[in-house]
């Protein structure tokens, strides 16, 4: 699958947990080509982002982001 948007969805579907993916591929252009979006039945979700950092949310409020150096921010 493709996009105009500067990357190609290499799959996306829903799990058998009800949890929605999608998987994009940015090319070699950026550090983490390949990253992947979830989003949870339980309002939950979680970034991979092309720039090698995280994003995690539990849906009630509170989130983790990790910098692609690795460090965590709430």
């Amino acid at each position: 699958m493709s996009s105009n948007k500067g990357y190609n969805i290499t799959s996306s579907g829903m799990n058998s947990q009800g949890n929605h993916y999608c998987s994009r591929d940015y090319g070699s252009s950026v550090s983490n080509s390949n990253n992947y979006r979830y989003s949870n039945s339980n309002g939950s979700y979680y970034y991979s982002n092309p720039n090698g950092s995280t994003y995690y949310n539990n849906g009630q409020g509170g989130s983790i982001y990790t910098t692609s150096s690795g460090s965590g921010k709430k």
